[in-house]
């Protein structure tokens, strides 16, 4: 029996429903509301006078009249539960539900979404306050220059700027300005993505889906792509530069993904689902999703489609649609030019009379109405976008031709088209034809060697003795004469970073990854008593992406210049087909060497009764993360999820990707001293595994982890996945990066060493191991995980541990340039003893050492650029909330060039700090050493104080006077001042944290006597 159809909605999408759906035999009439003079009696076609708003009359109306199908064309009514309403009320109807539908209707819901079931999709942040808004703009490292209404506007809330003052403009316009009503008070801010738009559109019945041939909009109102955004001005299908290969990954990792998700949570995705799709160069990347056929795709779409829409439609509302997929037309193609009002997308006139109508369609092409209407029996414009004409033909240029034929014999007096409908499709034909290169297969010589001449200064700055580090030869050279060995033994090693990538690319956060990678290696060849010497990298990829590379090279000269090692070489190969779009891995290789009598381990000399000493490991380091991945999917979390261990402002890829500690530089003064008799790297296999690799096969080893620090991140997966202690101990470090042998005469000088530059603690012994024994047994474990991430103790000695436990305060460093005092507060603050815990560091300068000298300490950094800010308010208010959002509770100034204003000092009253190279109040402001000089006085020094809103006024706390000697300069005496400064301020920086000093209600100093 034929059934009556309801189409919902009015516009060019509608009048090809139902141009589609007259088609089939299975249909007696389509009902069209409101329609338009293109589906006004027309055949089986008619428009209905019913009203759609009001869900209720609509479900009487479809039982009363026997319609047998609702299909939904616009967001609107589905966004409003239309479908759940009918289907109620027991009216088959053809869309996803509300619930469904906000993949659409919430574009912050859409990418929290794909976040949560890794569907690829540009970075982003999601704000209710533009103020937040604008600073995250500023603050991105990446262009974060698209702007979008979260909520439905007609197509038209997005906002692509040029650049970040174009873009918060946006958000106020948005937010402030309301552009786009109640739709704009969520905004959305995006990556700027780069490469080829798509549009790829599937059925879906919940389970399964079927994939659309992919199309392509035309957003820009003129030819070239020029002029303002609209909702589209043309479109054509299939694209040439999506490939079969292509499509199934699209379909496989966006569009079957994205329903799979939805069934998940409980929402399973019924209708048509439509990816709007960024090709770029790490592979297609979601830009939107919308619920409903496109408009104009879907008059490019339907007229290929082979099979009954109305079966198509039924059999994904049945979800038998895996064993009914569609039927499209092959060697086809299609063209549809969309014909807009004079003026649009901005006021314009209607009621102007159209006519050539029927001729057009007589040529074999096909028209579909949108904002027409009948006025005295004759079409006349309605709307901004007035129709649509459409040509199908066997090659995209012919079908181009006819659209643009058909669009010239209209009779539309000053409207508005584009001639250039598919200009990318064509000049993509076009180039397919040309001859083949290198870069056409994918691999891009240019791009590899535009990033060997990135990187090769980065190498040069890891020049040390023995080894120049020039990049671009066959092969790389180091003399080991010059670099001061006698008789040396060659020690090499290899590692890579494992599944930490994963995260790592899924981030976007690629920088750290260097830093692993050279540790990975560089401790292990330490293990031998090596220092190391040069290393090389090896990065391969299926397509170079220059700025992730980049980054991981640029972390791995970093990490080789804090290591001491010369970045002598590498390898970058781009192998396409290998690795899936995005993805890359990693491989490196340290060379060192030891002279032959200091090489370690010393198996001759280790003893039961040995003493073993722990280094704090930064974290999880570069191993486990399979695991943690695992735990991860498990708890529901994403790598965006603000982290449940770690800082409190850190979010879950923030505290995995915490980069590995490179112990040379602590160790190898010590190695060298003959003091250690062995030492292991905690890497792979973890406590269990590592540490009887150095140890004769006689001795066992027993470990207390009730005498170190374990960081929260360890409880955590213990907890969360379950994970029995034995586990932990043979996946994780456990807090533990190294472990030292030593002699128990040794064991408390060697500890001193360590903990005046890191964590160390006296962690275990060695004992004779029995027949059958464990070789590592780790005592207290589980108690220690439980209360792992709370409050430090001290380990004062090498039975026993110290002081009780002390929260630390949460402390801010804002630094311009090379931060030497802040290496000194960083210092201070690891010593185990300390009452404060530096958690963020502020630059208003990029690329300074500082930064540099804080990633490598494992501490957050930002930037604030105060050339970005219009005024200093808005610069110290941006600081203040990046402070805010770390919970700092103390701010350290530490050589900051920048005069904080008036509003900025009182809220912070009390809580911070300045040091300043005189003893104030003498000689108060800038050259105060040159001043000094030219006064005479015999002794100078420096001051730390309270800030106030005088310049060099507050409080004093600290203070250490420095003789001015005989010819002294600017130079020599600033050096000596320096060196005082190293210990002034993380002097002063204690009394305050461990609340010895504060500063009164009258600005003057309290003591407080009990600390």
């Amino acid at each position: 029996m034929a059934e009556r159809v309801l189409v919902v909605g009015g516009g060019g999408r509608e009048h090809a429903l139902a141009w589609k759906l007259a088609q089939s035999p299975h249909v007696q009439q389509v009902l069209v509301a409101p329609g338009n003079a293109g589906t006004a009696n027309c055949g089986k076609i008619s428009n209905s006078e019913v009203s759609v708003s009001n869900h209720s009359i609509l479900a009487q109306f479809c039982k009363d009249h026997h319609v047998g199908l609702v299909v939904v064309g616009p967001e609107a009514p589905l966004a409003a539960g239309m479908v759940d309403d009918l289907t109620a009320a027991g009216v088959p109807c053809f869309g996803p539900s509300a619930k469904a539908a906000q993949l659409e209707a919430s574009k912050s819901f859409a990418k929290a979404f794909m976040e949560r079931h890794g569907i690829p999709t540009a970075r982003y942040g999601s704000f209710t306050d533009p103020q937040e808004a604008c600073g995250y703009i500023r603050r991105a490292d990446f262009p974060a220059l698209v702007v979008k209404a979260s909520g439905l506007a007609a197509g038209k809330g997005v906002i692509v700027a040029r650049d970040q003052d174009e873009a918060c403009r946006a958000v106020m316009d948005i937010m402030k300005d309301r552009a786009f009503g109640p739709a704009g008070d969520t905004v959305v801010v995006e990556e700027l993505l780069e490469g080829e738009e798509v549009s790829c559109l599937c059925f879906s019945d919940g389970t399964s889906v079927s994939p659309m041939p992919p199309a392509q909009d035309h957003k820009r109102l003129q030819d070239g792509d020029l002029g303002p955004n609209t909702g589209g001005m043309g479109a054509y299908c299939p694209t040439p530069q999506v490939s079969q290969e292509l499509l199934q990954q699209i379909r496989d990792t966006i569009l079957q993904k994205t329903v799979d998700g939805m069934r998940e949570e409980g929402t399973p995705y019924l209708g048509v689902l439509y990816a709007g799709l960024m090709l770029t160069k790490q592979g297609p990347k979601v830009l939107e999703f919308n619920c409903r056929f496109g408009d104009p795709e879907c008059q490019v779409l339907l007229p290929l489609l082979q099979s009954d829409l109305y079966e198509v439609l039924t059999s994904t509302t049945s979800g038998k649609l895996a064993s009914n997929a569609p039927v499209w037309q092959q060697g086809s193609s299609a063209v549809t030019v969309v014909m807009a009002s004079a003026g649009y997308p901005g006021s314009y006139v209607k009621g102007v009379e159209i006519t050539g109508l029927s001729q057009v369609e007589d040529g074999g092409l096909q028209v579909f109405h949108a904002g027409t209407a009948l006025k005295d029996g004759s079409v006349v414009s309605s709307g901004g976008r007035v129709l649509t004409v459409t040509a199908v033909r066997s090659t995209l240029e012919t079908a181009l031709q006819a659209a643009n034929r058909g669009v010239a014999a209209v009779g539309f007096p000053g409207a508005v088209y584009r001639r250039d409908i598919a200009h990318r499709a064509i000049a993509h034909l076009s180039q397919q034809s040309r001859r083949l290169t290198y870069k056409d297969s994918g691999v891009d010589i240019a791009a590899g060697n535009k990033l060997v001449e990135m990187i090769k200064p980065l190498a040069k700055s890891t020049s040390r003795p023995g080894c120049n580090a020039e990049l671009g030869g066959f092969a790389g050279l180091f003399d080991l004469k010059a670099a001061g060995f006698v008789d040396p033994i060659l020690v090499s090693g290899t590692d890579g970073v494992g599944t930490k990538l994963k995260i790592a690319q899924a981030c976007g956060q690629h920088g750290g990854l260097g830093q692993d990678l050279v540790a990975m290696c560089v401790n292990d060849v330490l293990a031998q008593g090596a220092e190391p010497l040069f290393f090389l990298d090896y990065f391969s990829c299926g397509s170079l992406d220059v700025a992730a590379a980049s980054s991981v090279v640029g972390g791995v000269a970093k990490a080789c210049e804090a290591a001491g090692c010369a970045l002598l070489g590498g390898e970058t190969a781009e192998m396409p087909g290998v690795y899936a779009p995005g993805e890359y891995d990693l491989a490196g290789f340290c060379v060192g060497a030891v002279e032959r009598g200091a090489l370690l381990p010393r198996l001759q000399d280790i003893a039961e009764g040995d003493l073993l000493i722990g280094v704090a490991s930064s974290g999880l380091h570069s191993n486990g993360f399979s695991l943690v991945r695992k735990v991860l999917e498990r708890a529901g979390l994403s790598y965006s999820s603000p982290a449940p261990f770690g800082s409190p402002a850190q979010t879950v890829g923030e505290v995995l990707l915490t980069p590995t500690k490179i112990y040379s530089r602590l160790l190898l003064p010590i190695l060298r001293s003959g003091a250690i008799k062995a030492y292991a790297h905690v890497t792979g296999g973890g406590l269990l595994e590592n540490i009887p690799r150095v140890l004769p096969q006689q001795l066992a080893v027993e470990l207390d982890a009730s005498r170190w620090s374990i960081a929260a991140v360890f409880s955590w997966l213990h907890k969360e996945g379950c994970l029995s202690e034995e586990e932990m101990a043979r996946t994780f470090n456990c807090g533990l990066g190294a472990v030292l042998v030593v002699a128990p005469a040794d064991a408390q000088r060697v500890l001193r060493q360590l903990q005046a530059h890191d964590e160390a603690w006296i962690v275990g012994s060695l004992v004779h191991k029995q027949p059958g024994a464990s070789p590592v047994v780790v005592r207290n474990l589980k108690q220690s995980l439980l209360n792992a991430g709370k409050p430090e103790v001290e380990n004062g000695g090498c039975h026993g541990n110290g002081p009780a436990a002390h929260k630390r305060m949460r402390v801010g460093v804002l630094i311009s340039g090379t931060g030497t005092n802040l290496q000194a507060l960083i210092e201070q603050a690891k010593r185990p003893s300390s009452s404060a815990e530096i958690v963020v560091v502020i630059s208003n300068r990029p690329g300074v050492q500082g930064l540099k000298r804080a990633s490598l300490a494992g501490i957050q950094t930002r930037v604030v650029d105060h050339k970005l800010y219009g005024s200093r308010a808005e610069f110290d208010g941006t600081i203040d909330r990046v402070l805010e959002e770390f919970g700092v509770e103390l701010v350290c100034l530490a050589g900051f060039m920048r005069i904080l204003t008036g509003t900025f000092v009182k809220k912070w009253n009390g809580k911070l700090l300045n040091i300043h190279p005189s003893l104030l109040p003498s000689f108060k402001g800038v050259n105060a050493q040159k001043q000094a000089l030219q006064a005479g006085v015999r002794v100078a020094g420096c001051t730390v104080h309270f800030v106030a809103e005088e310049v060099d006024a507050g409080a004093i706390m600290v203070q250490e006077a420095v003789p001015v000697v005989v010819g002294d300069t600017e130079e020599t005496l600033s050096a000596r001042i320096r060196e005082a400064e190293h210990r002034a301020f993380p002097t002063a920086m204690e009394l305050v944290a461990s609340g010895a000093v504060q500063l009164g209600e009258d600005g003057h100093i309290v003591w407080n006597p009990q600390s």
